[in-house]
Formats: structure tokens, C-alpha cells, sequence
């Protein structure tokens, strides 16, 4: 049955307000996180998503400033911070059941792992142990300790860093934990004038000090329902799979991205629109989020990561994606029709 007039206008109101929600929120942070505003972009895409995030950086890129930015201006949002080491446990994570001597039973003691917003610095120095109990929490929103399953809060978004400078002593991430990662990025180091505004800021005081809240729990979960509204035609969805399937046939990748790539792209590039208002996908959002979303789940071979290393990550990278995109073309649309407006789009009911 076709949505009436009202229902229609309905919709289009919801979608305005969830993407006009993104602005106030990437605006927030930006006032204590300059100049990186594609990489925000990013991580809220993948908040909204449910997804996680996978940053690949040098020390003092404001990875952490960016967690607890994004944690303080959600209101009533908690923010954790988990620094691995090699002695980590998997405990020391998930939390675990004390005894109580006054009440003589067990209580549980939640872990960091327990909050909204949580940053898991240097993944990769903590035991593979360790690493593993993040999966579950990961993909299932929720842990189980001595055989009891608790749920997480929700939203929970979790953001994990790793030193690309420093590989002694720690433990590469399987290929089955990557793939739980939404997205993966880098933030990278600031321009000269943006630095000069950060050392003169932090004169008196980091900034994170007076950031307010702006949005609620409930805004978030707005952003994520008009996700699910967003127009993908189906010749967009066909080139995401033809793309994803483009990874599997490469001579340098000994496993190509999984079905779960197909489904992550196809969901950044929903979230990608909201926030560049826009109630349908293009292609250039397929073409801009391809690297971010699927080349860590790529497993590429020896002589590939021989290569990369003389000529350098990005440039590699960068020839892997020009092979993709020219295994799988643009697709060209039948005809000459614009999008469909916003009031067209499908509603909820």
C-alpha cells in the first residue's frame, strides 16, 4: 500500500531532523578535534551503524580526545579507557564475580569494558586471549562471565588503536577480529595552523573540560532509524557486491573481504548520506568509504606486503583499489532520472 501525503511528510521530517542531529554532533567535537573532519565523519558513521572502529596511528593523534568527545556529548553516556599490555587478562576486560564475605555470595564487578564509549588502546601489545574476549562484545553487544550473559549499554561503540611505528612484543590481530571492525582509519597529524590553535587552546586547560552534551541516547537511535531509510537503488547494491566480490579474484590477496564487507559498505554508505544530507546514496560515497570499510578485511599475500613495504602502504593500497574499480565499473544508470526526492523515499509506518 502506497504511504499517504502525511506519512511522506512525516518521513522527510524524521530524515531532516536525524541529519540535522549528525551536524550538531560532528560540530560539537569538532570544537576540540581540529581539521580531521572526513575521519569524524567516519567514526559517527560507524556509531550510527553500530559498528566499530579500527585506528591504525602514531601516539598523540587524539584518538583518546576523540572517545571522550564523542562519549561527553551524548548526555548520560559513560566513557572507558582500556590500556593493553602483555600481562592483560581477559578478566581485567569483562570484569568478574567477587565474593562478597558479608553477603556470602558472588557479585559481579563490571569491567571497562561496561561503558558507551570505549577505547581499547594499543589492541595489538594485549595476548591473543585477551584480544578474543573483545569479539563477543563486539559482534553480540553483550559478555558472558561464569556462564551468565549480560548485556552491554547501548549505544556502544568501541574504538581500538594500534602503534604502526612499534611491532615488537605485540600480537598482530587475527583476520577473524579485523572483520569485526566496521571501519578502519587513521587520524593522522594535524596541519601547522591547526596545531597552533590546539597548543594555544590547551594554555589554560584542556578544552574537553567545558564540552556539553548535545544530543541524547534517544537522538542516536533517531540517526539509526533514518539510517534504514536511506534510498541504495539497486544497481548501487549490485556494484557494492561486484566490488566486494572484485577483492576475492586479486592475485596479491590470498582471501578476499567477506560477505560481511558487501554488508558494511552498503550500510556506511547509507550513514555516509544522513550525514551529507542526503536521502540516497551516490556513487561517490561507494568510492570514497571502499578503502576505509574493506581493505582490512583483505588477507593480501607475501609478495604484496613486500611490495608495500618498498613503495609505501598508500600508494599500494591506492593500486588495489584502481584494480577493483576496474574489475567492477561505475554502473551506468537506464536512464536519465534523478534520485527520488525525499518525499518518495519509504517510510515506517
Amino acid at each position: 500500500m502506497e504511504p499517504t501525503e502525511a506519512a511522506r511528510l512525516e518521513g522527510s521530517d524524521r530524515f531532516q531532523r536525524a541529519a540535522a542531529l549528525g551536524d550538531r554532533f560532528l560540530e560539537n567535537i569538532e570544537t576540540v578535534v581540529h581539521g580531521k573532519h572526513e575521519e569524524i565523519k567516519l567514526v559517527l558513521a560507524a556509531l550510527v551503524c553500530g559498528g566499530h572502529v579500527l585506528f591504525e596511528d602514531v601516539p598523540g593523534t587524539a584518538k583518546t580526545v576523540l572517545a571522550r568527545a564523542i562519549a561527553q556529548s551524548i548526555e548520560g553516556a559513560t566513557p572507558s579507557r582500556i590500556q593493553c599490555t602483555p600481562d592483560l587478562q581477559p578478566t581485567d576486560v569483562t570484569g568478574l564475580s567477587i565474593y562478597n564475605q558479608r553477603e556470602r555470595e558472588f557479585e559481579f564487578r563490571p569491567g571497562p569494558i561496561f561503558a558507551n564509549v570505549v577505547l581499547v588502546d594499543e589492541v595489538n601489545r594485549a595476548m591473543p586471549k585477551t584480544q578474543s574476549a573483545l569479539l563477543e562484545a563486539m559482534a553480540e553487544h553483550q559478555v558472558t562471565v561464569d556462564g551468565q550473559t549480560r548485556v552491554l549499554p547501548d549505544p556502544f561503540l568501541l574504538i581500538a588503536t594500534e602503534n604502526p611505528i612499534e611491532y615488537e612484543g605485540t600480537f598482530p590481530l587475527p583476520e577473524a577480529q579485523l572483520d569485526r571492525f566496521f571501519l578502519k582509519t587513521a587520524l593522522g597529524y594535524p596541519s601547522t595552523d591547526e596545531e597552533l590553535q590546539i597548543v594555544d587552546e590547551q594554555r589554560h586547560g584542556h578544552p574537553l573540560r567545558w564540552l556539553q552534551p548535545v544530543i541524547s541516547v534517544e537522538d542516536v537511535h533517531v540517526m539509526r532509524e533514518a539510517v534504514t531509510t536511506v534510498y541504495v537503488d539497486g544497481l548501487l547494491q549490485r556494484w557494492i557486491v561486484e566490488l566486494v566480490r572484485a577483492t576475492r579474484a586479486l592475485d596479491e590477496v590470498a582471501v578476499g573481504a567477506s560477505v560481511r564487507g558487501s554488508l558494511a559498505l552498503e550500510r556506511a554508505a547509507r550513514a555516509w548520506a544522513l550525514l551529507d544530507h542526503r536521502p540516497y546514496v551516490v556513487p561517490e560515497d561507494i568510492e570514497w568509504l571502499f578503502a576505509p570499510v574493506l581493505l582490512h578485511r583483505i588477507v593480501f599475500r607475501p609478495t604484496f606486503l613486500a611490495e608495500a613495504r618498498r613503495v609505501g602502504w598508500i600508494e599500494a593500497v591506492a593500486g588495489i583499489a584502481e584494480t577493483c574499480f576496474a574489475a567492477a565499473p561505475r554502473p551506468v544508470p537506464d536512464s536519465s532520472e534523478e534520485p527520488p526526492p525525499p518525499e518518495r523515499l519509504p517510510v515506517h509506518p
